[in-house]
């Protein structure tokens, strides 16, 4: 349901769109998936099974919105409505290339920069600013429409904005961005990095055309994603993770319907339950895993607010704020299952017993409009694995780039900064992106302000101080137990059942290539982002099996969702 947040406003006169035939009001400033969510049309593409899928993470990830727009598959979640456009549902992968049509190739061309920066989020903003403000020609290229990422991110483009009413995350993000620009940053909003080749060169497309970047350093800043939550039901149109909710809201000004049930653990779903509270929906429940803060250690406690006592307070006032909406927060809880038609209509919740199973008679049902998900984070890490830098493994099956304090990977011109190496959360980006950008910039013979280092390194220690502590207060109170069942799916996108993954499993092959390859697993649109950890889960519980690094499904060109004719662009001069 569209809402207005304080500070932001509709600007223009609404207009109309067509969804299969359709009319579909809009604003601007609203994506695709926004405006067809305020429709109730929640299934933006097909399954070759005929099964309907709608937005999931908001970010363009996983690719499960899909629509076709004026003959040319775009992801609604990115794409900004427009008048008199012609959207279609997105028809299996079968016949997309039949009704995408004809498009032109475009010679590709060249961009050249001091420094690159992928992903204009927190850490890149930081980073953009130092390094511009040395004297470096650097160059941010970014998704989305506007900057600021997941933390920082702003309303789309279209909405009026009144500065002195702007909550304090969307003033701090449009300053950063200002700056940015102000320091001399030039910025490439809309374009996705798609390859990379050798260690400074990167392949964009931008508006219909294919860009070589090359780039004497370049820093990674394209963040994070969140961790899928494996559940009966989990793939039904309505179920989104938390990340995505905020997006429509925040981005959007919509809500993913009235009744929200949000389940996971971390703070970030505090926070979402809050601000959809404050935009007029009813949160129905919030499943938390870890146990109430309260019954914390006292010196994680202490630590909070210690290293950060305005994050740490703002916290206790998401809790009262929830408190006084009468919202009910169950603690040791997770969702167990999701149920519905074309959509999602009901979530159950269970509290966990000590083996992380679903103890018995204690299941609540809610009836929903959508289930909002929040079980952690994985790092976007693609492209430092296609440069060849070195990863490693942590407890949680993710793979983490090796990096040192500076963010320099083991290729010397390469930087990692932000969430993309490691949670960290916004404050440590910053931190990180700073320190990145300095030592690039010392490479390139720029001199930078040591007092912004030091405060960088001081940021980065109290903040990591923080971190630690925050999730010794979030640590789930048991370990989740798979909760799938026999025709769960495990690969959303090849609409691959936990039955058919067991059945290569029970074959000897323990190698993740090799099961991709026995059962179609991690070949859909979200390349295994979703499906390979979980994968890496099953081997290493059913086997005892350890994964390495280079196990794991290995990134592939194009990263993201392009045109044939971005990827056969010739480059200028070429026949």
């Amino acid at each position: 349901m569209r809402v207005a947040l304080p500070g932001v406003s509709r600007s223009g006169p609404g207009f109309c769109f067509h969804f299969d035939g359709r009319e579909i009001d809009a604003f601007p400033g609203e994506t695709l998936a926004a405006a067809l969510l305020n429709a109730d049309i929640w299934a933006l593409r097909r399954t070759r099974g005929g099964r309907g899928r709608g937005i999931f993470c908001g970010m363009g990830v996983c690719g499960e919105c899909s629509v076709m727009v004026d003959g040319a598959q775009h992801r609604a979640c990115l794409e900004y409505a427009r008048p008199g456009a012609e959207v279609s549902t997105m028809p299996a992968l079968a016949q997309a290339c039949v009704v995408a049509g004809d498009a032109e190739i475009k010679p590709a061309g060249q961009l050249d920069a001091d420094l690159l920066i992928v992903g204009a989020g927190p850490a890149g903003l930081a980073a953009a600013q130092l390094a511009a403000t040395a004297g470096l020609d650097v160059l941010v290229v970014d998704e989305r429409a506007k900057g600021g990422g997941q933390y920082f991110k702003q309303p789309g483009n279209g909405f009026a904005l009144d500065t002195g009413s702007l909550d304090p995350q969307f003033k701090e993000g449009a300053e950063r961005i200002s700056q940015a620009e102000a320091a001399g940053a030039r910025f490439m909003f809309g374009s996705t990095v798609w390859g990379a080749y050798g260690p400074n060169e990167l392949v964009i497309s931008a508006e219909g055309s294919t860009l070589l970047a090359k780039a004497r350093r370049i820093i990674l800043c394209p963040g994070a994603y969140e961790r899928p939550h494996l559940v009966p039901g989990w793939t039904l149109p309505g179920v989104m993770t938390t990340g995505a909710a905020q997006t429509l809201l925040r981005g959007s000004q919509t809500t993913p319907g009235r009744r929200i049930l949000i389940a996971g653990h971390g703070p970030l779903n505090l926070q979402v339950a809050r601000e959809l509270v404050r935009a007029g929906a009813d949160i129905v429940a919030l499943a938390e895993l870890a146990a109430p803060p309260w019954r914390t250690s006292p010196t994680a406690g202490l630590a909070l607010v210690k290293n950060a006592p305005g994050l740490a307070w703002e916290g206790v006032r998401h809790l009262s704020a929830l408190r006084a909406a009468r919202v009910p927060v169950h603690y040791g809880h997770a969702l167990i299952q999701a149920e519905g038609d074309e959509k999602v209509r009901r979530g159950t919740i269970a509290r966990l017993a000590p083996d992380g199973s679903p103890e018995p008679k204690t299941e609540r049902i809610f009836e929903v409009d959508a289930i909002c998900l929040g079980y952690g984070f994985l790092p976007q890490n693609e492209i430092a694995r296609a440069f060849g830098c070195a990863h490693r493994s942590d407890a949680g099956g993710a793979l983490l780039t090796i990096r040192d304090e500076d963010g320099r990977t083991s290729i010397r011109e390469i930087f990692v900064a932000g969430d993309a190496g490691g949670l960290g959360g916004a404050r440590v980006a910053i931190a990180q992106g700073m320190l990145s950008a300095a030592a690039a910039a010392e490479d390139l013979g720029a001199g930078v302000d040591p007092k912004e280092l030091r405060e960088a390194r001081r940021m980065l220690k109290r903040h990591s101080a923080f971190q630690r502590a925050l999730w010794t207060v979030y640590a789930p109170r048991f370990p989740i137990k798979d909760l799938t069942e026999s025709d769960t799916l495990i690969c959303r996108c090849e609409e691959i059942e936990r039955s058919a993954v067991e059945v290569v499993l029970e074959t000897g092959l323990i190698h993740l290539g090799a099961v991709k390859r026995a059962s179609r697993l991690g070949m859909g649109r979200c390349q295994g982002r979703y499906c390979g950890a979980n994968l890496a889960s099953m081997i290493n519980t059913g086997a005892g099996a350890p994964i390495a690094p280079d196990d794991y499904f290995a990134p592939r060109s194009p990263f993201k969702p392009v045109t044939i004719a971005s990827v056969a662009a010739p480059a200028k001069g070429e026949q």
